[in-house]
């Protein structure tokens, strides 16, 4: 049956001659462990297996790629009516750790944002992108997605739209208040450039060289290419400025539930594991917070 299945991963599902000879090595390897018929594989020789994974110190990621094949393997025999039910229905594989990015230093975050060249149009508006991420801790596609009437200059706010299509009002810093200003009001953004075109959606407040509204790939490209001028590219990805301002605003003593706010987190739990930071800043906010840490 396992060459059957690796077939219909080829000619099926399309699957690469990599994906599939894994497919094929990690089905060996847990009939290796548990050598008995197809029929009588169930929970106890699944939960086996993973213990013995385990014990072998095989990575997580490792292990739930090899749940993973089982898994689909399983699935594929339910649907060729040779099993009547997958043994992993109520198997749940082990839980990846979330690699928070370290936050950038304050000396850092002003070599990045030195990159863009501002005597261009186009470095203006990356310059100004910097700016407001770090002012407002949004989300690349929550600041892709941002129109003109989502601006308030007086009020120096954005009206953002989050996840879920959640509306939430982001308060913004004069500084990054003036540069979106005047990126608005470039005068080279209503013509034709050398390197871009005049503002054709004339409601979206980021343009790509086309005058059309920028991309959440087309930024994310553009961040590398600052992070590989600034050297900063081994240890930095766009994510790492939301957290960087997040954990800076913890550190002026802003708290957790505001931050929750400002990000857009629907648990204060996502926050309080987004902003890791010093086990003595978290024992501040915590003694801050606890109404009986006080008595």
């Amino acid at each position: 049956m396992k060459d059957r299945f690796l077939n219909y991963l080829k000619v099926v599902k399309n699957a690469s001659e990599h994906t599939v000879r894994n497919y094929g090595l990690d089905i060996d390897d847990f009939f290796k462990s548990a050598p008995v018929p197809l029929e009588q594989v169930d929970k106890r020789h699944i939960r086996a297996y993973l213990a013995q994974l385990n014990q072998a110190q095989m990575s997580r990621r490792t292990i739930l790629r090899r749940l993973s094949s089982l898994r689909t393997f399983f699935k594929f025999l339910v649907r060729e009516k040779i099993l009547t039910a997958s043994p992993l229905e109520e198997i749940e594989g082990p839980k990846l750790e979330k690699k928070i990015p370290a936050p950038l230093a304050y000396e850092q975050v002003e070599h990045l944002f030195a990159q863009p060249d501002t005597a261009t149009y186009l470095g203006f508006r990356d310059k100004c992108i910097l700016e407001l991420f770090y002012s407002s801790g949004l989300r690349i596609s929550e600041l892709v997605g941002l129109n003109r009437s989502d601006f308030d200059v007086a009020q120096k706010s954005l009206r953002v739209r989050g996840k879920g299509k959640k509306e939430r009002l982001v308060p913004i810093t004069q500084n990054a208040a003036t540069w979106l200003s005047h990126y608005l009001s470039h005068p080279e953004r209503s013509h034709d450039g050398e390197m871009h075109k005049a503002e054709v959606d004339s409601q979206a407040i980021f343009l790509n060289r086309w005058g059309k509204r920028l991309t959440v790939r087309s930024v994310d490209r553009t961040f590398k290419d600052y992070l590989v001028k600034s050297g900063l590219a081994a240890k930095v990805t766009p994510h790492t400025i939301r957290h960087t301002i997040a954990t800076h605003w913890l550190e002026k003593g802003m708290d957790l539930k505001t931050i929750q706010m400002l990000l857009g987190h629907s648990s204060l739990a996502t926050t309080t594991i987004y902003t890791q930071v010093s086990n003595t800043l978290k024992k501040q906010v915590y003694d801050q917070a606890h109404p009986l840490a006080q008595n």
